[in-house]
């Protein structure tokens, strides 16, 4: 590292800060005894189908929430904590009697196909579970199928937003949570509404996997689940935050587990020069534990 470089750590919300050539700020007793990190998601998508505005609302959101802990912003990623998801999701939580165990969420700021490519390229396999934006008055285009191809391929589960549901024709927004809003429209929005989402269904039948409305899904093990949001308006923010946050709990609970006997393991998200320090690095480290004077061995492609 360059002597002057400043290294970002994310870990389980924590930001810790390594300045100079042997000073990292990293509490032992955090790393005594093993506990769950936050799930790493990442957006893909085509091409202005809502990728950073979906990621912008779900930031404002979380921000909105300030009396539940509100959100930590760090270079390279947005940190939700539990608490936030819970004042977020709070009546949904309540109703379905859900309770969650993992820390939060961790958004990575840089959405998209390349960005997720290059992540995985580096060997880190960072993203834990991913939210592919579809645009519900479109469908599927080729990036997004290239997306799904890609999310195959690394076995990487898989959420579908269908976003820019307040553009559907005669939809009128409301207070209400996403299913009673939904049931709330006319029936000839309904109609609308049900001919798109299942376009989108049967699209995705087309490349070999099966999916379904969030709230109709028999077997997530088989079926991909489809949350209709708004960017704009927020509608369906809360269904897809708990329906990634529940996912990533069942299936991925034993991948979030890190301990302190193992060693340290990140992903580097950007190398940049900043001025006054010179070469910046974002890193993500996910896996194991780092203390003073731990070498740090960087690999490059």
């Amino acid at each position: 590292l360059h002597s002057s470089a400043l290294l970002y750590l994310l870990w389980s919300g924590h930001l810790r800060k390594y300045l100079g050539q042997e000073r990292m700020f990293i509490s032992r007793s955090f790393f005594e005894s093993p506990m769950l990190r936050q799930p790493i998601v990442t957006i893909m998508g085509h091409v202005d189908h809502g990728k950073t505005s979906l990621l912008d609302t779900i930031r404002g959101t979380a921000i909105a929430a300030k009396e539940a802990g509100g959100i930590t912003q760090a270079i390279g990623a947005s940190i939700i904590p539990l608490e936030t998801i819970q004042s977020i999701c709070g009546p949904l939580l309540t109703k379905l009697n859900i309770k969650f165990s993992i820390p939060g969420l961790l958004f990575i700021d840089t959405p998209g196909h390349a960005a997720f490519v290059n992540l995985r390229k580096r060997g880190g396999n960072l993203a834990d579970i991913a939210i592919l934006v579809v645009d519900i008055n479109e469908g599927l285009k080729p990036q997004t199928k290239e997306s799904i191809q890609v999310l195959r391929q690394y076995k990487t589960p898989f959420v579908i937003a269908a976003n820019k549901i307040d553009l559907v024709t005669g939809w009128k927004d409301t207070k209400d949570l996403l299913i009673p809003s939904i049931q709330g429209q006319s029936s000839e929005v309904i109609s609308r509404f049900e001919a798109k989402l299942y376009d989108i269904v049967g699209q995705v039948y087309e490349i070999g996997l099966e999916s379904e409305r969030f709230d109709r899904v028999q077997d997530h093990t088989k079926q991909v689940a489809i949350v209709p949001v708004s960017a704009k308006t927020g509608k369906g923010i809360p269904e897809l935050l708990m329906t990634i946050a529940g996912l990533a709990q069942r299936y991925l609970e034993k991948n979030l587990l890190i301990s302190s006997n193992e060693i340290g393991k990140g992903t580097i998200l950007e190398v940049k020069e900043q001025k006054g320090l010179g070469k910046v690095m974002d890193v993500i480290v996910y896996q194991g534990s780092l203390s003073v004077n731990d070498p740090v061995a960087i690999g490059g492609l």
